[in-house]
Order: C-alpha cells, then structure tokens, then sequence
C-alpha cells in the first residue's frame, strides 16, 4: 500500500507521509500526557499528600500543598528561558527528549518521599525542589510539543491535528484522576494515607521512557530543517531582542494564556478540592465528577479542532470566551446543588473551554517566525502561566477563605475571560496560513 504523502508548499524541504505524520502527533501528545499526568495525580492525592509531607491541621497542610503546586510554575520562566532558545538553535527533537525524561524522573520521585513524621521538614523541602524540576522541564515541553506537532501538520488541517495534544492533555490527567480514584476504592482511607497514594506516581517511570523512544525515533520538523538551522551554529536572538522585535506575538500570546490556564487549572487542578471542601461532595464524588467531564471534552476536541480549520482559530476564541464570561457564575451554582449538579455544570463548563483548549498548538505556535517559534511562544505562555495560571488554584482558595464567597474561583475565572477578550482583538488569523510567513509582518 502507497503510503499517503502532504505536498509541501514551493521552497519546502518536502513532504511528510501520514506514518511519520501519526508518530509526530503520538511522540508530542504522550509527553503532554506525561506532563498532565503528574498533575492529575498530584490534584486529585492533594489531601494525601498534605497528609503525608506537610506539618499542621488539615486546611493548612492542603493549602501548603496547593501552594506547592503554584510554586512549580513559578519556575517555569526560567525553564522557557533555557529551553526554548535551545529549541530554536538545536532542534525541538533533542530538547523534548529531554524535558520528557526530567519531567518523568521528578515524578517518580514525588513517590519516594519519606514522611514529614519520618524526616520533618525535609519532606515539604524535597517535594518543592522536585516541584520546581518538574516547572523547570515543563517549561520547555509544553511550548516545544506544540511547536513539534505545529510544524508537522499540513496547514489547512492544523487545527485538526493539534487537538491530539490537547486530547493528551486530558488523556494524562484523566489517566492519572482514574489511578487515584482506583487505588482509593481499592485500598480505602487508611491504606492510601498510608502508602497508597505513592503508587500513581511511580507509574510516571515507563510513560517519559516510551515517550523519549518515540520523540528519539524522530526527525525533527521539516519546517525546522528547511530553516538551516539544525547545525546548531545560529544564534538565537537574546532576550531584549525577542522582546523588541516580537513584543506583540508575546503580548497576545501571554493575555490569551491568562484566560486559557485560569480556567484550566481552576477546573482541572482545583475542582476536586473545591467539591470536596466547599461544596461537600465525598472524596471519590469530587474525583468522579472532573472525570466524566473530561471524557466529554476528549470527545470533543477533535471536532472544534477540526471546526476552527474551517471557521477560523478567533471565532472559536471568541465563543468560548463568551460563554464562559455568561456561564460560569450559573453554572457553579448547579454544582453546588449536589453530586448530579455538578456533574451537569462541570460538563458544559467543560465544552465551553473546548473551543480554546483544542486550538492552543494551531494558534499559538503560528504567531512566531520559525527562527524564534520556540523560545518566543516558551516565554511568552510560561511566563504568563506561572504569574496567572499555576496559582489560581491557590488564589481561588485563598479568596474563598478571606471573603466566604464560594463563588470566588468563578468570579477569578470571568476577569480572566475578559483579558482574554482583548488579547484576542489583536491577534491575526491564522488558520490556513503557511507556518514559513509571519503574521504580524502583513500588521
């Protein structure tokens, strides 16, 4: 059988035959799963692990943990800083093989931690160290995935075939959800505060070695190659001329992600807790509820992907913005009603953030030149993440705590929405443009 070929446009180094196509869609999307993985787990054990490392009563401890969490993302500026320069005078291929295997190596760890009973302070210390590995790796996976898979994709179906990294994304975090769910069913109360919770991280081991075997097998992207700079020997602009020529890809980029990773890490990290703790559903009911909702998403995202190559990356922006603007507040009071409101409300608050999750690696990746794709979407998207995204989950709860609103997390959700808002009136469309132009260039 003739394997199916994608022409390249005139100038291009070549074409790419759906086998290879297929293997650079499952080598980004499983090391976004491996990266979203640790999330998962870490978001739905939160009450062990504070249980377990942190010192004090049960509100302190998880809202130490929950600080832990955005602690890690604080790093990742500094992890797109190295990496994505790196990306741009290297190759993405090397630098993901990389950051898969530290990303996994860190997570694994987070599993062999002793007590804090055992080694008091040490404990909190070794698990925020491994936290900030885990942000520094990230900071250059989630970019490099996007710009691997961006520029493997034929143009007009770019939509189509970044969703997969999204489905990973989901893929991961349910995957670890359902393992922490499963060993808490499995084992009860006692035995996962005692070990239990341990044995989710340790599957992290096989995972980033399956993903450095696929990511080694290839070559690195045919847009990449046709640039000349796989030699290693072009210098990559320093930051201040990042910043002074490319300030507007950034910008937008970085006011898109405030309204993107709020409401991500609002309703995939923080949820559980807020079920469980404020709205007083049972440990496995608030870990149930995210689950089913992201299944629906998973099915889903390939579709909106495959829309936004036909109706264009702002007009799904636009309507998932909006709706969550109107339907957030309504909706986080059908989860307050009950187990089977929260299901309903988690679920359609679920598909209003589809249209946004599934076009993040066809958007974002598409603003930059090739010379820069890299390190500008690294920076820009993880400097905005760690400052707007990885702490919401604590701000949510720390803003529940000084007010006594428990509308506080939807409120936080809505402003960012709005930012979102304006960042997207200045971003040029770019569905079915080729990755070799600059879109700010025809601004």
């Amino acid at each position: 059988m003739t394997a199916t070929t994608i022409a390249a446009p005139p100038g291009a180094a070549g074409s790419v035959d759906q086998a290879t196509l297929r293997r650079a869609i499952a080598a980004s999307a499983l090391g976004n799963a491996t990266e979203w993985f640790d999330y998962g787990i870490y978001a739905y054990g939160v009450t062990y692990i504070s249980a377990a490392l942190f010192p004090g009563e049960v509100d302190d401890a998880v809202l130490f943990a929950l600080a832990t969490f955005a602690i890690s993302f604080l790093v990742r500026p500094l992890g797109g800083l190295f990496w994505g320069p790196l990306g741009d005078r290297m190759g993405r291929k090397s630098v993901l093989a990389l950051t898969i295997l530290m990303m996994s190596g860190a997570t694994l760890a987070v599993g062999l931690i002793p007590s804090y009973a055992s080694i008091g302070f040490w404990a909190p210390a070794l698990l925020i160290l491994l936290r900030m590995v885990q942000g520094f790796s990230t900071g250059g996976e989630y970019g490099g995935a996007a710009t691997f898979m961006a520029e493997y994709a034929p143009d007009d179906r770019r939509g189509f075939y970044g969703s997969f990294l999204e489905f990973g994304t989901l893929a991961g975090f349910s995957f670890g959800a359902l393992l922490m769910l499963g060993f808490s069913l499995l084992l009860g109360d006692a035995a996962m505060h005692a070990w239990g919770w341990r044995i989710p991280f340790l599957v992290a081991a096989p995972m980033g070695l399956i993903g450095m075997y696929l990511r080694a097998r290839m070559e690195d992207t045919p847009i990449f190659r046709e640039d000349g700079q796989a030699s290693g020997k072009a210098e990559s602009p320093s930051l201040g001329q990042l910043l002074e020529r490319h300030w507007r890809p950034m910008l937008v980029v970085g006011g898109l992600v405030v309204a993107l990773n709020v409401v991500n890490y609002t309703l995939l990290s923080y949820m559980p807790t807020y079920l469980q703790r404020r709205i007083g559903l049972t440990t496995d009911e608030a870990l149930v509820v995210p689950i089913i909702g992201m299944m629906f998403m998973m099915l889903f995202l390939p579709f909106a992907g495959h829309l936004s190559d036909r109706v264009g990356r702002r007009a799904m922006w636009r309507v998932s913005l909006l709706s969550l603007l109107v339907g957030v507040v309504p909706l986080y009071l059908l989860m307050a009603t009950g187990l089977v409101g929260a299901i309903i409300g988690f679920v359609l608050l679920g598909l209003c953030y589809v249209p946004q999750l599934a076009t993040i690696s066809a958007t974002f990746p598409a603003l930059f030149p090739t010379s820069v794709r890299f390190a500008g979407f690294a920076i820009a998207y993880n400097v905005s993440t760690s400052l707007f995204g990885g702490t919401a989950p604590a701000i949510g709860s720390g803003l529940i705590s000084w007010t006594g609103n428990e509308l506080m997390p939807a409120f936080l959700m809505m402003a960012a929405c709005l930012v979102g808002l304006v960042a997207l009136r200045y971003m040029p469309e770019t569905a079915g443009k080729s990755l070799r132009d600059d879109p700010f260039a025809r601004h």
